[in-house]
């Protein structure tokens, strides 16, 4: 096997690395300095039908947790994030954006309450680790912040919980949209919850040893064979069709959580304390000035989207597609744009630049584009 990637110890292979390469891994991204699988032996358009259709494991391993342990655990979690946590109880997961004094957005992990002052933040590919450990140190916090040995495996698709069930116990169909239960895995109790980066369901499994991962991942598969079971990773299609954001590409410090429709995540009373509440305020007082949007764009499909195309319209620039592939489902080009305010309402018409010098028509449409 060979990804074109040069890897160290900067670069963290996970405990399912060695199971991935033996099943033709092709391709790696990098997400918090660790492997992220990106490409196996087929195409994205074929990984797309199967992850419809049947169930796959993914390598999920580079979404590191930062622990917040102790008796002030809960005091930081909630100072972190505009949203409101006070309800949350244990064993939920909560999807939870991460701001800065300005707004801006940091991280947007969920959040998993193991116990009342015991708190994962299972984040996408920024730093928190230094964020949250400088926070408890200025704040002189009574929590101790660590990323403990715990490495996530996802399994994805409509045959997620037939094959989960059978590996962790029926017990596990009773699990509700992020919740997870504390499950036994031979010697040891692992938390299993029924959440994942994409729509067709399915279940991420917490692996708390890193030795350990053969073992599940094995375990898993073996299981699956009667369910077609097969490797995968998040697959772009599916993942804009279902209007599923990327830190990175669709937002970054620079975004507020209010354009890229995150409203109903943030808390706007004066109940709760959070870092960025009186910007967040301002910023919903005049409402923002864009919004995250879909396109739909016309033409045969279109190249990969490495750096962002320009969304015009009079002449005008509007938008910029951050993420765009051609969906077999709808039969377009679908992409992810912020689109200016005077612009983002559903049947509005506009053009996006390709890298080729070319401009294809374009509709922008609410997300997701669909439910399937």
């Amino acid at each position: 096997m060979s990804s074109g990637l040069v890897t160290s110890r900067r670069n963290r292979r996970t405990p399912y690395t060695d199971s991935v390469e033996k099943l033709g891994v092709s391709g790696y991204s990098i997400v918090n300095h660790t492997l992220l699988p990106k490409s196996f032996q087929r195409t994205v358009q074929e990984d797309y039908w199967h992850l419809k259709a049947h169930v796959q494991l993914w390598d999920v391993g580079c979404q590191r947790q930062v622990e917040l342990r102790g008796p002030d655990a809960a005091r930081l979690a909630q100072w972190m994030t505009p949203r409101d946590l006070r309800e949350m109880r244990v064993g939920q997961c909560f999807y939870a954006p991460l701001i800065d004094e300005k707004a801006g957005l940091l991280n947007d992990p969920v959040v998993i309450k193991r116990a009342e002052d015991w708190f994962w933040f299972s984040i996408a590919d920024s730093d928190i680790l230094l964020w949250a450990k400088g926070l408890a140190l200025g704040m002189s916090l009574n929590v101790e912040v660590s990323e403990p040995d715990v490495w996530p495996l996802a399994v994805q698709g409509p045959k997620a919980e037939t094959l989960v069930a059978r590996v962790f116990g029926d017990e596990i169909r009773e699990a509700r949209y992020f919740e997870f239960q504390e499950r036994p895995f031979c010697d040891r109790t692992l938390v299993v919850a029924r959440s994942g980066y994409s729509k067709q369901g399915g279940f991420e499994i917490y692996l708390d040893d890193g030795t350990r991962g053969d073992e599940l991942w094995e375990t898993l598969w073996d299981a699956g064979h009667d369910l077609e079971v097969s490797p995968g990773c998040p697959n772009l299609i599916e993942r804009i069709e279902g209007g599923l954001l990327s830190y990175g590409n669709e937002m970054t410090r620079e975004n507020n959580p209010l354009e890229i429709n995150l409203d109903r995540f943030c808390h706007f009373g004066n109940e709760i304390e959070f870092i960025g509440q009186s910007a967040l305020a301002d910023i919903a007082a005049l409402g923002p000035s864009q919004r995250m949007r879909g396109l739909l764009i016309e033409g045969d499909s279109c190249p990969p989207c490495g750096k962002p195309w320009p969304v015009v319209s009079h002449g005008m620039q509007i938008g910029q597609v951050t993420s765009a592939i051609w969906s077999p489902s709808l039969k377009h080009n679908v992409g992810l744009s912020l689109i200016d305010k005077n612009f983002w309402s559903s049947g509005m018409q506009a053009k996006v630049a390709l890298p080729d010098g070319s401009m294809r028509e374009a509709a922008v449409t609410s997300l997701p584009f669909t439910n399937a």
